[in-house]
């Protein structure tokens, strides 16, 4: 089950006496705190709620409001929002002590206290306190989803908001969406917008949902690939125009054949999809995200491997040369797009 399915069945008079939201995924975090929010009806000005934004706020006044009794009602709740402390990032806005004085109050909690912490990013296991709070609290995590899970989640949504989508169209939405949580809930919004109830066409998803410019370039190195030239050509003018420069297209297409580079490698090595995630992330230090090695062991199938060295060295040499100031970059780049479709890709 997703973290959103969970915080959605949250009800202000069942809230849990701990409730702690996290997560790596920041869009979907954003989205699942925005939710939990609207599910305990906060209001900055009901005095039965007090905010803290840990980046701020003065832990004396927090210790002093978690263990006085409430006002109006029989219990209150606290928010304590950006707890980086909890996590593995190296930021910290609360000294040793301070920490130590919220553990002992995390070991006695006051029964009248409803305590909800918001902390964006990978919890420390390894921290006493974090542990406290996975004992004792109400974990939600905003995790990266299974493939499944989004397809099920969404497509319930999409059911809810009366949109029918034609055969191929709600595939072509998660591609878009690049199987990101909140991106997939932005389009899911744009196509209610534009489209209001109905059956979803695929024209409707390319019209209502706005390319990106990885979309761009993608369709660019598709358009290189298959030797068309004028039309990839016709593609770059149209960016220029947008005002996007040679070097940033150069690195987004060098991210693209690096990846691709990367997966062959692996994949002629005998690695399959799923180790392939995890020896990329641990090569390059972050987490890799599965879709986008999925759909580059695909596009990468019929590129040979002398292929795809030749056209990272062409596209380094082009990089190099632009910021040189050998040549013009509009001519550079061109040149560069030229030699790419003039390369044999099946050439072993």
């Amino acid at each position: 089950m997703l973290a959103i399915e969970e915080v959605e069945k949250v009800e202000l008079d069942q809230l849990a006496s701990l409730s702690v939201l996290t997560g790596e995924d920041l869009g979907q975090f954003s989205l699942l705190k925005e939710e939990f929010l609207k599910r305990i009806a906060f209001d900055t000005s009901d005095l039965n709620y007090s905010y803290f934004d840990m980046k701020e706020a003065n832990y004396s006044e927090i210790e002093l409001d978690l263990v006085s009794l409430p006002f109006f009602t029989e219990e209150k709740i606290i928010i304590l929002d950006h707890f980086q402390d909890l996590t593995t990032a190296k930021k910290r806005f609360l000294s040793d002590e301070e920490l130590k004085s919220f553990e002992a109050y995390l070991e006695n909690p006051v029964s009248t206290t409803k305590l909800i912490i918001f902390a964006e990013g990978k919890l420390d296991s390894k921290r006493r306190l974090v542990k406290i709070l996975k004992r004792d609290g109400h974990i939600y995590t905003a995790s990266e989803p299974k493939e499944q899970e989004l397809r099920h989640y969404f497509s319930h949504k999409a059911d809810q908001e009366g949109l029918v989508f034609a055969q191929g169209a709600f595939e072509q939405v998660l591609v878009k969406s690049s199987f990101q949580y909140s991106e997939i809930s932005r389009n899911l919004a744009f196509l209610k917008s534009y489209k209001g109830q109905g059956q979803i066409e695929l024209a409707d998803v390319d019209q209502a949902l706005p390319k990106t410019l990885q979309d761009n370039i993608f369709d660019l190195t598709q358009l290189i690939l298959s030797s068309q030239v004028d039309a990839a050509r016709a593609l770059v003018q149209d960016l220029r125009l947008q005002g996007e420069d040679e070097i940033k297209l150069i690195a987004i297409m060098l991210g693209q054949f690096r990846i691709f580079t990367q997966v062959k490698i692996l994949s002629q090595a005998g690695r399959q999809e799923s180790q392939i995630v995890a020896d990329l992330s641990e090569i390059l230090g972050r987490r890799v995200n599965p879709y986008q090695v999925k759909f580059a062991l695909k596009d990468s199938r019929k590129l040979q491997l002398s292929f795809l060295k030749k056209t990272l060295k062409i596209l380094i040499e082009t990089d190099f040369q632009i910021k040189s100031g050998l040549y013009d970059k509009d001519y550079l780049f061109d040149l560069a797009l030229l030699k790419i479709a003039a390369a044999d890709f099946q050439a072993d």
